[in-house]
């Protein structure tokens, strides 16, 4: 009898934290006008903005208040950003000038311009170097820049092109190969690949995150399979079922939940860890057709996600002959999603 209580009492803790898991919803949207594309977008938890990419203007939003603040305008191409709080930095990825810009996160005010690889799509900032790595999926290598004074300090070659990429603040960087379906760790401070892992059976891997405190990497495919992957070993230790079009996956460490964006099916998956090697499918909330890319509000839990109504698309050309759908003009928002 006393087993079976025990017992009882776990299926009950483990079906209130799965339905705790499964306590999303969209809460509200920030409108947007004009008919730009978009891709990464960040959220700079410590000093409450919101940083979204809109074609080529970057526009900051206010965390509480979900107003424009700021726009910084004329970049060709935005893909992402990072921050570096303490020496008041930011950095643009200009994916078709083939540079970096660098900010001033009070001001908003462009400080230089940074040459790049080509087309520069994943940026980050490393807090154990002080530097940010532009990682150009043109050219497939990684420019690491002077976060202080925005110099270029090297280039290391990927063999391959790189997709999203993290930092684990202590001397590692990690970076997907979407041609090759691999994982690729870098010392941020010699600029050396160190080790290159597969993430069989993934496939197309795009979007990325980190739990640093497990040394776990969450990779999502286009294969509709996220890889969680042992950081120190390259083992892939566990794969579980996500939507169609991920392009983005994010860790919330506080309540040990791996989320990815799913844009072909207007998804999110949400999986629960149960402990570093034991994951858990746990829910699946509606979003929007097209909401790929994601950040998370740390101190809130919200997660944001850009997304717009789409029309038809142009007719091919040789240069383009699988576009894109075109954007309904004055539709690009984006969706907060938040727990319960």
């Amino acid at each position: 009898m006393r087993n079976s209580r025990i017992l009882l009492c776990l299926w009950i803790i483990g079906l209130s934290v799965a339905l705790n898991a499964q306590s999303y919803k969209i809460s509200s949207r920030i409108p947007f006008a004009g008919n730009a594309g978009w891709d990464y977008l960040f959220a700079d938890s410590a000093n409450r903005q919101l940083y979204v990419s809109h074609g080529n203007d970057l526009e900051v939003i206010d965390l509480d208040s979900q107003k424009l603040i700021a726009k910084i305008a004329g970049t060709n191409r935005i893909h992402g950003v990072a921050v570096a709080d303490d020496l008041n930095h930011g950095f643009i990825s200009n994916g078709v000038d083939n540079v970096v810009v660098m900010f001033d996160l009070k001001s908003h005010a462009v400080l230089r311009t940074v040459k790049a690889g080509a087309d520069p799509d994943s940026i980050i900032f490393d807090s154990a170097t002080n530097r940010v790595f532009a990682f150009n999926g043109g050219s497939g290598n990684v420019t690491a820049i002077d976060a202080l004074t925005g110099d270029v300090i090297g280039t290391a070659d990927l063999s391959g092109r790189p997709e999203f990429a993290v930092s684990d603040g202590n001397g590692k960087i990690y970076a997907n190969i979407v041609d090759k379906s691999e994982i690729v760790q870098i010392n941020p401070s010699t600029l050396k690949v160190e080790n290159r892992w597969s993430l069989s059976p993934c496939e197309g891997p795009s979007g990325l995150a980190l739990d640093v405190s497990n040394r776990r990497l969450f990779a999502v495919c286009s294969n509709q399979v996220m890889a969680v992957m042992n950081a120190e070993s390259g083992k892939v230790i566990a794969t579980l079922p996500i939507g169609k079009g991920p392009d983005a996956t994010i860790y919330d460490a506080a309540k040990k939940l791996v989320f990815s964006s799913n844009g072909r099916d207007g998804t999110l998956t949400i999986i629960q860890q149960n402990s570093a090697d034991q994951y858990k499918f746990v829910a699946t909330v509606p979003t929007e057709i097209s909401a790929r890319t994601m950040a998370l509000d740390t101190k809130t839990h919200n997660i944001y996600l850009s997304a717009a109504q789409l029309g038809l698309p142009p007719a091919p050309t040789a240069d383009n002959p699988h576009p894109r759908p075109r954007i309904v003009p004055d539709s690009f928002h984006v969706l907060v999603v938040s727990p319960n």
